[in-house]
Formats: C-alpha cells, structure tokens, sequence
C-alpha cells in the first residue's frame, strides 16, 4: 500500500460511501470527457456533495490556462444557489496548492463550506505530491485518499485509468504510447482491393474517439506512401480550442513526401519527422506530449515492440459480422487509459 502524504491522516474506515463511490463515477466520466484537450495539465474531475451526499455540481478541466475542475464545480455550485449547502468535495486528484496560471484550487475548497475531501490519487508530479492534500489537512479539513482496498477497487481503478498517460510522463518525461491495430478475420492489415477498411462502423467511430484523447498520432513513411492517411478526427466532433495535435513520421531515411508534409500541416498537425525510433519518445516527451498513439503498418509495430515503446495495445479484429471484436494488452500491470472508453471498459488482457 502507498504511504499516504506527510500530515494527512488515514480515513477511520475502508468503507468508501456509496455517495461518494457515485461522486467520483461522475467526476472521472466528467474529467473523461476532456481527455486530449488538457495536456500537458492532466484531465481531472471534481463533484461537490451536500451532507446526505446528494451531488450538486460536477465540473471537469477543459484544457491548460482554464479554471481547474475544483473551480469549475464550485462556480457551478455558486451559480445555482447551492453553494452553502456544499459539504464534501469528490476529486479524482488532489487539488493543486499553488500558482500558475490559475490560483490554488486547496485555498478555492478552503472558502466554501466544504470540509471533506475525499481524493482519488495524489499528485504524482514530485515536486507538488502532498501539498494540496496537507495545505486541506491542515486547515480542518477531513482528507480521505482512495488506498487499494476491496471497497474502493472500482473507483481507484476509474482514477488510475484517467491519470496514467499524466503519472507516466510525470516520472519519465515521455508519452504513454498506445498501438491501435486493425486486424480482419485472417489477421491480416490488409484490407481487400478496392477498400480502406474493413473495421465496422462501431470501430471506426472509436477509432476517431482514441485520435480525439490523445495528443499526437505515430506513423511510419511508408504507411504514408501506401495510404496516405488523413489522421484527423472526422466521425466525432473534435474539442475545440484544443492545442495542434502532433504528427510524428517514423522514417529511417529521413525522406517523406513534401506534399503530404504540407497537406498536413493544412489539416492542422505540427508535424515531426523522426529518423530514430529510440529516441521518438524523447521527442515527443520533449514537446509535452503525455499520451499518443500508433497507427502504422506491420513493420514499424515490430520496431515498436522489439524496443519495448508500447505500454497498452488495443487490437480490432473483424469477422464479417459488423461487430468486431475488441482485445486489450497491457505492456505492464493493468492500468490502462483504455478503460475509459464504455466500448472497451470491460476488456480483459
């Protein structure tokens, strides 16, 4: 079990209420919605309760320089005239303690009548772990931190899942890489003559979804020369005011084709072209980059898994029937962003 912050004390009982299970559900599905448009910040959830736990705002983090989810369910709270009967806050992760480009979310909770914090996970960024969770304790507020018991499984799992692409570039400087490969019946990427694809509709719109959450999409020259990809979220409405999304080009010979450079950057992407794929995760770390994901052809995935470069894997393999199948690997433990998406949250690897 993790240690939990200097200062904060252990909640009295691993029960987690019912209430506040139903909080964070509602926090992370919130905080979910904005995965993509964060980064660099991480996307987090906040739900305000009243004392018999009925939830009266729930507010997400759109994306860098906007008020933090904290900020934004109390400015719900406010505007609807609920503001005094808030009781406990139900955040995904805890609340910042200091300024940037917004003030401290722990001093915001500190001026409404909320007391009780229950927290999904500490801030895994080093230099900040504690000290919203220790400011709130410190000032008679009732800290609670989701530990890895049976009654909080679910919503630490919820919580984990959210914040793996953030806690991973915290302790490494480098995205959570995510492969996504299309396979059919026979296992092959290749679809028939004449076609793009042979992914259902189903597939294909959760396909869009992955590009929409991450923040750059991997692909190799010659997947470029073959299908000359688009990359770009079409079949799901993008989030607006997001930040360009990164292109990056795998390539050993450093030569891709400047139309398709051009046309791309027309289509939005801030394109980068990478000759060494062992240092592609240091580019793209390099350029705030905390979660990506892989849309390439057979060779540069065995480039990929020969030097270890993946850490989840989704796989969709269509029969023919128009329901394809969904298969998710973990490179490591079992967390993975994937869960978040209602299509894939009850996959096993």
């Amino acid at each position: 079990m993790d240690a939990l912050p200097r200062g904060i004390m252990p909640f009295p009982a691993p029960d987690l209420p019912e209430a506040v299970a139903h909080g964070f559900r509602a926090a992370v599905d919130e905080a979910a919605r904005h995965v993509g448009a964060t980064a660099p910040n991480p996307p987090v959830g906040c739900a305000l309760l009243d004392r018999d736990g009925v939830i009266l705002a729930v507010g997400g983090h759109h994306r860098a320089g906007t008020p933090h989810a904290e900020i934004q369910a109390i400015n719900q709270c406010r505007e609807r005239g609920l503001l005094d009967r808030a009781h406990t806050a139900v955040v995904t992760l805890e609340p910042c303690n200091h300024t940037g480009r917004t003030g401290p979310c722990s001093q915001a909770l500190l001026a409404t009548p909320v007391r009780t914090i229950w927290i999904g996970l500490r801030d895994p960024n080093p230099h900040v772990e504690g000290g919203g969770a220790d400011y709130l304790h410190q000032h008679g507020c009732s800290v609670h931190v989701l530990q890895p018991v049976p009654t909080h499984a679910a919503a630490l799992a919820a919580c984990r899942s959210l914040l793996a692409p953030f806690a991973h570039f915290m302790r490494t400087g480098q995205p959570w890489i995510t492969v996504k490969q299309a396979l059919d019946a026979t296992g092959s990427m290749v679809p028939p003559a004449g076609q793009t694809t042979f992914s259902a509709p189903a597939s294909l719109d959760l396909a869009h979804k992955l590009r929409r959450a991450t923040d750059a999409v991997i692909t190799a020259s010659g997947t470029i020369r073959t299908d000359s990809p688009a990359l770009t979220v079409r079949r799901v409405a993008d989030h607006p005011g997001r930040a360009p999304r990164i292109l990056a080009i795998c390539t050993r010979m450093g030569e891709v084709d400047e139309a398709y450079l051009l046309a791309a950057r027309a289509r939005g992407f801030d394109v980068r072209v990478c000759t060494d794929i062992a240092a592609l995760p240091d580019m793209l770390g390099q350029a705030g980059v905390t979660w990506a994901m892989v849309e390439a052809g057979p060779a540069l995935l065995a480039e990929i898994v020969a030097r270890n470069l993946w850490h989840d894997w989704l796989t969709i393999t269509a029969d023919g029937s128009g329901m394809d199948r969904y298969d998710v690997r973990v490179r490591e433990g079992d967390v993975t962003p994937l869960r978040l998406f209602p299509e894939l949250s009850g996959m096993k690897e």
